[in-house]
């Protein structure tokens, strides 16, 4: 799932190392740990066959099962919805299966090179999204106060626009270090990184988005901060957050998450799906043609988790929806962590209290979508008079905000998202049905299409969903807040126990409210990379000297610490 933050400079030098998400908090080659052929580890073989409980089955929970099946234990998956988490794909009722909504992450920029590796490995192909003014996007239209603008690349757009681009790009340069920090990153320039970084931490911390930019001499003009919030550059206006902090930015831009995204062909959620039956060509232990569906009765994963405590010889006790109670040597949690607070009965011995500190003051985005079915992609239709697409991706201050169009060629069904907005605009929409939902998007988007009926193409009901309403996520994703730094490092570098009490070891957290780039499926797998680590590490496991994991070199590129007094 994405946050929305503008593209940054462009760069065309094609002989430049491609920018990946590499830091700058911990600068780790996930991608090349997982492409070694050494592998990622291995336990000692009187563990194999050892139960790990796995407490939530999106793609973190499942990437960390699938690799410590490989290694020979037995992950034990607990999931109280479906497979997937916020990669949930739907269909629409009494329409080609072929037609399908993205509820949570729908774009993934290349620079995710980790997730691209499950990806490719279980043979899903991707294309371009269509985000405003993108190649793949025919044309895109700006709607504020009650103006439109027609564009097809970023030239159409009145000067205003660019110069508010420049502004960004400015500001960031100014005060980020842009250039710099992209070079450092490319050329994976670990203690450059690590310079830049823990200086602009120790400055920003305490500063918001909307502050960050107030302080930049581009920004003077209200005018433009007011533009930039409102539409932004990439996947649109993003005024919604610019009260977190501005390292959450500026972690998106130096890594280009925000940039040259791609949908997955058929719905993001089949990845988790595949994983979960996919049989491991090397597998320790197990037989072949082991998958995680077999080694869990009938195929499926155990219901919600319902408490969590300690229990003798430092295990952690599982209960279930069901009643059942199992008692395990190690765990990974990768739900959101407000589960901990709310839905899960939890000892206060599970984590130090400092991490309980960190979990509380998480905060998360709200988020809302609606999609709709369509007869066929009608937005592709000329206009008769100006030779212009009849209906265009749209961004606008109007209830919509970002409305995207999703169409596979133009004789099929395609689908609309009507509607994708964030914070207070996703609030807006809580306590309204479908149906009213469309009804006012519907009265929005006809004043910007006047000429269009949207309606009459519109082929099966509406599906919609507010993640803040959603049971067991209470929101979309994490977004820190200014002087939240301290808190999310503790939670990311909790994989390493060593460093913990005794009686506080045996519980990992991953999922992509740990990692440093919230919001994003790369921190979900990075995350799970990082716990895979963990767990076979707590079971007297080791890498192989040639492909050291995240732990194994954690003291080099260890998180910057700010002081807690």
């Amino acid at each position: 799932m994405t946050s929305t933050v503008p593209n940054a400079v462009e760069h065309t030098d094609e002989q430049q190392p491609p920018i990946t998400m590499f830091g700058p908090d911990f600068p780790y080659a996930y991608d090349d740990f997982l492409a070694h052929p050494a592998g990622l580890g291995q336990i000692p073989a009187t563990e194999h066959g050892t139960e790990v409980a796995i407490i939530g089955g999106g793609l973190s929970g499942i990437v960390a099962a699938y690799e410590l099946m490989k290694m020979g234990l037995k992950p034990v998956v607990y999931e109280a919805d479906q497979i997937g988490g916020r990669l949930r794909t739907v269909g629409f009722e009494g329409c080609d299966d072929s037609l399908t909504a993205e509820m949570g992450a729908m774009r993934f920029p290349p620079s995710s090179t980790a997730l691209q590796h499950y990806i490719d490995l279980v043979g899903l192909e991707t294309k371009p999204f269509p985000n405003p003014l993108a190649e793949a996007t025919p044309s895109t239209v700006v709607d504020l106060k009650g103006e439109s603008h027609y564009a097809e690349t970023i030239d159409d757009l009145p000067q205003v626009y660019r110069d508010v681009a420049e502004a960004w790009n400015k500001c960031l340069e100014e005060g980020a270090d842009f250039s710099d920090m992209n070079r450092a990153m490319r050329e994976r320039d670990v203690p450059r990184i690590r310079e830049i970084w823990a200086q602009l931490v120790e400055k920003l911390d305490n500063q918001t988005f909307y502050g960050f930019l107030c302080d930049s001499e581009a920004f003077k003009s209200f005018r433009h901060r007011e533009i930039f919030g409102q539409v932004g550059f990439g996947t649109g206006g993003w005024d919604t957050d610019f009260p977190n902090s501005i390292l959450e930015i500026l972690r998106v831009v130096y890594t280009e998450a925000d940039d040259h995204h791609r949908g997955i062909v058929g719905g993001s959620q089949q990845l988790p799906l595949r994983l979960w039956e996919r049989e491991p060509e090397k597998i320790v232990h197990w037989p072949y043609g082991t998958s995680l569906a077999t080694l869990h009765e009938g195929g499926k994963p155990l219901p919600a988790v319902t408490r969590l405590h300690r229990t003798a010889g430092n295990r952690i006790t599982v209960t279930d929806a069901n009643g059942d109670i199992r008692t395990y040597r190690a765990a990974i949690f990768t739900a959101q962590s407000w589960m901990l607070l709310s839905k899960i009965q939890c000892d206060d011995s599970l984590f130090p209290i400092d991490h309980w500190t960190a979990i509380e003051r998480t905060h998360y985005m709200e988020s809302s979508k609606l999609f709709v079915p369509v007869d066929r992609p009608f937005w592709l239709d000329k206009d008769e008079e100006t030779g212009r697409d009849v209906m265009s991706m749209t961004l606008t201050d109007r209830m919509t905000r970002g409305t995207y169009l999703l169409d596979d060629g133009p004789d099929k069904p395609a689908v609309i998202c009507l509607s994708y907005t964030w914070c207070d605009d996703s609030l807006k929409w809580l306590p309204l049905s479908a149906n009213e939902r469309m009804e006012v998007m519907l009265k929005s988007l006809g004043e910007i299409y006047p000429k269009v009926d949207i309606r009459k193409h519109i082929i099966g009901n509406p599906v919609t969903v507010s993640w803040e309403n959603e049971p067991y996520f209470m929101g979309a994703f994490k977004a820190n807040l200014p002087g939240h730094y301290r808190y999310q490092r503790r939670l990311f570098t909790h994989f390493m126990q060593d460093r913990l009490p005794e009686d506080k070891r045996g519980i990992f957290l991953a999922g992509d409210d740990i990692s440093w780039t919230a919001g994003w499926a790369e921190g979900a797998v990075q995350t799970a990379l990082n716990a895979v680590w963990g767990v076979m590490h707590h079971f007297g496991g080791t890498t192989d000297a040639a492909n050291p994991g995240p732990g194994d070199v954690y003291d080099e590129i260890a998180p910057v610490e700010l002081p807690e007094d």
